[in-house]
């Protein structure tokens, strides 16, 4: 049985260009794509979120990849755009940390860059 498998068209600066929905067995998905296309493709698992599978099996690559996201070699995971300057990688889950945590509450709120704090919208 064939299963399908989701997959991140990378350019050549690692970053994501696509994501498609595509065959993942019996061959390599990866190698197929990239003897098609001539692009580097990776693939990604719909189901894990900052290292954690949500279903309970193992996670890949700490997030699903999105558009605009870098694939990291190195940490073997895909990392989201950084929404701010003043915020820092997680090292453990690859999301971007605001220096001070957000308001818990039914408030909403946005993050003002130029004091570095939430403000409620």
């Amino acid at each position: 049985m064939t299963t399908m498998a989701h997959f991140a068209e990378l350019d050549e600066n690692n970053v994501v260009l696509q994501v498609i929905v595509g065959v993942d067995e019996p061959h390599d998905g990866e190698a197929i794509y990239a003897q098609t296309t001539g692009r580097v493709w990776k693939k990604t698992s719909y189901n894990t979120f900052g290292g954690e599978h949500r279903l309970g099996g193992t996670p890949f690559r700490k997030n699903y990849a999105g558009i605009g996201y870098t694939y990291d070699p190195d940490r073997d995971a895909f990392i989201p755009p950084q929404p701010f300057p003043s915020w820092t990688l997680d090292e453990q889950t690859c999301h971007w940390i605001s220096p001070i945590p957000i308001p818990t509450g039914d408030k909403r709120y946005v993050w003002d860059e130029q004091t570095l704090q939430w403000i409620e919208s």
